[in-house]
């Protein structure tokens, strides 16, 4: 696991609250150690808040104080390469690379056990057939038994399978196979490595999450908003709805899921 390189300062970082806008603050230098223990401070708060939001929909055995230490990294990161001459706030953009340092560790842990992974595509084709055989969302009745399998270990693989990601940033998006050079990944176009083309394959790619979310159970869609839109924790949701925490964290693992199946037609067609 990445060390911070000074406990001192991320210890201090998780005790001390941010401050006012930062719209305006200039570039700090690399060499500005100050400056830069000062944002570390300030942003602190903003790691821990993401890092354990992210770990809402993990399983136990993803410890959050790695979370927090790669989202660290993502705010050094920030502070290192941040360019106010692009007009972006500072906050805004150590967001994203704090979100992004946590998804790559998490992706380097791969800490979906590869049965889970295999049982979670065998749901994908469950839902799939259900859903074009009756044209509907599928129940979760139905789907257990597409799958072979009774609704308790049905629900335990959902359990499992928490925090399953909807889209491999790793997966190649460009269609021409002849042309192994032209394969890129999502990861490219999040960098800024894109052409008007894979600008085209990202906003048909956005109309089909869209109309996948449209075409979800009115729970799953309603989870969905509360967790993404407005900011609430499952065990919010689970207030508001008068179900379960856990019954929620299904919920929404069952959604992502939907969503993979129709992404993975969008690819395959």
């Amino acid at each position: 696991m990445r060390k911070i390189q000074s406990k001192k300062n991320y210890d201090k970082a998780n005790h001390v609250r941010g401050g006012p806008s930062d719209s305006k603050r200039p570039r700090p230098s690399p060499k500005d150690e100050s400056e830069r223990d000062a944002l570390v401070t300030r942003y602190a708060p903003l790691v821990k808040f993401l890092a354990n939001r992210m770990a809402i929909r993990l399983p136990p055995s993803v410890s959050v104080d790695d979370l927090i230490s790669a989202g660290i990294m993502g705010l050094l990161d920030a502070i290192e390469k941040f360019d106010p001459g692009r007009e972006v706030k500072f906050k805004t953009y150590a967001e994203f690379r704090i979100k992004g340092a946590i998804l790559d560790e998490l992706r380097s842990m791969d800490w979906i056990p590869r049965s889970i992974r295999k049982k979670v595509r065998e749901m994908e084709r469950a839902i799939n057939a259900v859903e074009q055989r009756l044209s509907r969302p599928a129940e979760d009745s139905e789907i257990a038994e597409q799958m072979g399998i009774d609704l308790e270990a049905y629900y335990d693989t959902l359990d499992k399978a928490r925090g399953i990601d909807l889209l491999s940033l790793d997966r190649n998006i460009d269609s021409h196979k002849d042309n192994p050079e032209s394969k890129r990944s999502y990861k490219n176009l999040i960098r800024g490595d894109y052409d008007p083309g894979d600008h085209v394959m990202t906003r048909e790619l956005n109309e089909v999450i869209a109309n996948g979310i449209r075409e979800l159970a009115e729970k799953e869609q309603l989870v969905l908003s509360l967790y993404y839109y407005n900011g609430l924790t499952l065990k919010e949701i689970g207030e508001v709805m008068g179900l379960t925490e856990s019954r929620i964290s299904q919920i929404h693992t069952k959604a992502v899921i939907r969503l993979r199946t129709k992404i993975r037609s969008y690819f395959e067609t």
